[in-house]
């Protein structure tokens, strides 16, 4: 892309400082005292003037024009406008002056009547776009393929090397860390999101080595979780399952670190975890993603919205024993919803269905998955499951779901007749040859529950005969499928080194969606493949994974990055492999877009959008409805938090692009103003106040207790919940704990709750306790120390009498 015309101009510019703009952010207009976000600065040498930008009162253009001061910069963005010139200038080529944020979200445009700036270039094959790249670039740089980077092994890391190139390689993911560097937040311990976001900028960079030494991420791995330490000393050590494991811990860890807490619109359409026939079916936020190219135009990069407050919660009266434990249960589950750009990736849903062969009571769960995985069925397994052609179920007639009521009787005879020819051909004849298929299918068939493994029928109160079987609910965008090669036994494990062929392109997973299930594209195309070379007890994990620029595969075996035909990765010995939903229409819904955005139509207004969602439309199959509430709070306006990186959040579109978008995807709300909201901060301040005041309280109480020689009472608190307390008046945690839940300390004796032995607990005066109480509520009040009646005078008298005749002898 060519380099952009140097603005004529810059050298009007006096000294300028980041730091001043931020000051100048928090001031108002100097003609009329309107606040920002909207605000300009005069970037004229020796000139202090802040003015709005709003089409009523343009009061810095006014001041430009009157002044002939040639740039200002918006306050908010930091982008600049040179009324001179008519148009948008960096100032990357004064590295001398104030850094400027590379994709800023308002134009000065609008204000001049001038185009919207357009989505700044057309559609490339290319889906990962690298935000620290510098300069122009050739037609050379667009398509040479990125990505190619090997990792040193750092003693025995072969598998956490392979695990990171197969992840790296998933574009939906990695486009969100390069592309949308902003949403990487987080103040929680070690920051792994932090080490991965640098790793994987190293490793899709323009000018990247030939290799990366991944030690940070390492480090912090070995932090979270203590089995990934020590292998730099056991050369040779056990490998199995390595892989897998440290791919489950990095995206736990990446999902904790970058979770959101869901608002309640996105969870009307979340599915949860539910236990019988209370089946959620309504689709979850945003289903990933499949396309070979993207948007480029739309390249924001995000930042995550921290956790709002939540108001303050009335105090309650004194629970009981056990509806203090019920409290607690149902506060878990209440913070339970949250999502993260790994669970809007990976996570999809399985519905498990029980039914009793004696009353045909059919009970169902519905559970969240982030990888399958799948046995490898054996010779004999194999010819019970063809001999099925999958369909075979051990379950009444018309009891259990209808597998051909969509499909018709012309379908169920025939499928029948081939299950007739099947059966008639030997088992040899299907030979040794496992597919991905098989093993899709001995996961979802059919089990038999009987014999020591009867179903507890809540219906007919007994143990009853029954079966079990499951099927997909709702499909992630990006389908990580683990082959049980590995097998433990009490003495000794082994490796199943059956190949299992697997297709490159139109894994269909059709036969295994509920007939509830709302996701609409069901076939994916591999992305990449982990293979382990050894036994059980040693060896050495490489990736083939294939190249999101030129679709070339490529062997990744530590620091070495090797290119290799497909028929290679065909015939490789898959562990893990992920597979991307496929699907053309997104790539034409994405052309639509980029048409609409280079036809350039003036418009009176432009629209913010969220550049998470965004993300999701340039990467996702079914990117969901449009979702501005990762930079809107429940108000409507920009939460305070959130208010000094709003330019993290949102990117302006014209208005067209806009009504094309929701009138596709629907959602929104729609926003062409932002403001900080008022409300927010009202609740902000008041939620400083309250923290203040009962940290102060509880101090002051506190040494008032500790002062005490011989307290007459001493109650006790669960430390459980005091720790919560703690993180909340302390603002490491934004919700306030529930009801004091003093259930875990406490046991049931005579009628009375008294002190279980060994429990967690910490010791406070009665003051404090009804302090803690009147704001939370809860319960039960547990005693250590009770107030003792006063002694008879004359045993107190022959007590006394005792002790002087033993202090005599």
């Amino acid at each position: 892309m060519a380099e952009p015309e140097m603005c004529p101009h810059l050298d009007s510019i006096g000294e300028v400082t980041k730091e001043d703009l931020l000051e100048k952010s928090k001031g108002t207009c100097q003609s009329c005292g309107a606040g920002g976000p909207n605000l300009w600065a005069c970037l004229q040498s020796d000139c202090q003037y802040v003015g709005c930008g709003e089409s009523f009162s343009d009061h810095s253009t006014l001041h430009a024009q009157a002044e002939k001061h040639n740039l200002t910069v918006n306050l908010t963005t930091f982008r600049i406008w040179c009324y001179v010139c008519e148009r948008e200038v960096f100032l990357e080529h004064r590295p001398a002056l104030l850094p400027v944020h590379a994709a800023p979200h308002t134009c000065k445009a609008s204000e001049q009547e001038a185009p919207p700036q357009p989505l700044s270039h057309p559609l490339k094959g290319v889906p990962i776009a690298v935000a620290e790249d510098e300069g122009s670039e050739s037609e050379e740089d667009e398509v040479k393929p990125r990505g190619l980077t090997g990792m040193k092994n750092i003693g025995n890391s072969c598998y956490m090397n392979a695990a990171l190139q197969a992840l790296s390689n998933c574009p939906p993911l990695t486009q969100f860390f390069l592309d949308c560097s902003g949403l990487v937040r987080t103040d929680k311990k070690p920051a792994l999101c932090k080490s991965y976001q640098k790793l994987i900028s190293e490793l899709w960079h323009k000018k990247r080595p030939s290799y990366v030494v991944p030690t940070s991420l390492s480090h912090g791995i070995k932090l979270v979780n203590p089995m990934f330490r020590g292998y730099a000393q056991q050369v040779g050590a056990s490998t199995q399952q390595d892989t897998q494991e440290f791919l489950r811990c990095l995206m736990d860890q990446l999902h904790e670190e970058l979770k959101e807490p869901l608002t309640e619109c996105s969870m009307s359409g979340e599915g949860s975890d539910e236990p019988d026939n209370e089946v959620t079916m309504s689709q979850t936020q945003s289903t990933p993603c499949s396309p070979v190219r993207t948007l480029q135009e739309l390249h924001p990069k995000l930042s995550s919205s921290p956790p709002r407050s939540s108001p303050l919660r009335s105090a309650g009266p004194a629970y009981a024993f056990k509806k203090a434990q019920l409290l607690l249960s149902a506060k878990k589950k209440k913070q339970s919803h949250f999502r993260s750009v790994i669970s809007d990736i990976f996570d999809g849903s399985i519905l498990s269905l029980v039914q009793c062969l004696t009353c045909d009571r059919v009970s169902t769960t519905v559970e969240t998955f982030q990888d399958l995985s799948l046995p490898i069925p054996g010779k004999e397994d194999l010819a019970k499951l063809h001999s099925s052609i999958h369909q075979n179920l051990p379950v009444k007639t018309g009891v259990c779901p209808d597998t051909y009521g969509s499909q018709g009787w012309v379908t169920f005879f025939m499928d029948s007749i081939r299950r007739f020819v099947v059966s008639c051909i030997p088992t040899w004849f299907w030979g040794p040859m496992v597919t991905l298929e098989d093993c899709l299918a001995a996961f979802f068939a059919a089990d038999e529950l009987k014999g020591d493994n009867m179903y507890s029928c809540e219906r007919c109160k007994k143990l009853r005969n029954g079966v079990k079987f499951c099927k997909v609910l709702r499909l992630p965008e990006i389908l990580c499928i683990h082959l049980k090669r590995f097998r433990h036994e009490v003495m000794y494990s082994f490796k199943i080194s059956s190949h299992v062929s697997f297709p490159l392109e139109g894994l269909d997973m059709r036969p295994f969606l509920a007939k509830e299930s709302p996701s609409q594209v069901t076939t994916y195309d591999l992305l990449s493949v982990i293979c382990h070379h050894g036994t059980a007890g040693s060896g050495h994990y490489i990736a083939y994974c294939q190249n999101v620029i030129n679709g070339q595969w490529y062997e990744f075996d530590d620091q070495y990055v090797t290119e290799v035909h497909e028929t290679v990765v065909q015939n490789a010995e898959a562990y893990v492999l992920f597979y991307r939903k496929s699907s053309e229409e997104s790539v034409r819904e994405r052309q639509k877009v980029v048409a609409l955005a280079s036809m350039k139509e003036p418009s009176l207004l432009q629209f913010y959008i969220s550049r998470e969602w965004l993300n999701k439309f340039n990467t996702f199959t079914e990117p969901g409805p449009i979702s501005n509430h990762t930079f809107l709070c429940q108000h409507g306006g920009i939460p305070p938090n959130k208010y000094n990186y709003v330019d993290d959040l949102v990117v302006i579109v014209p208005q067209n692009v806009w009504e094309y978008l929701y009138n596709s995807f629907g959602g929104g709300p729609a926003v062409n103003h932002l403001y900080m909201c008022a409300i927010c901060q009202v609740e902000i301040e008041a939620l400083a106040k309250r923290r203040k005041t009962e940290i102060d309280t509880f101090i002051k109480l506190n040494k008032e207790f500790q002062a005490e020689e011989a307290p007459t009472v001493i109650l006790c608190i669960s430390m459980q919940w005091f720790r919560e307390w703690e993180g909340f008046v302390k603002g490491k945690d934004n919700e306030p704990p529930g009801p004091i839940d003093n259930s875990k300390i406490g046991v049931m004796k005579g009628g009375h709750i008294q002190l279980k032995q060994g429990a967690d607990y910490g010791q406070i005066s009665e003051e404090t306790w009804q302090y803690l109480l009147g704001i939370y509520g809860g319960g039960p009040e547990i005693a250590v120390r009770q107030t003792v009646a006063p002694a008879d005078p004359d045993s107190l008298h022959g007590e006394r009498k005792i002790e002087a005749e033993t202090r005599a002898l």
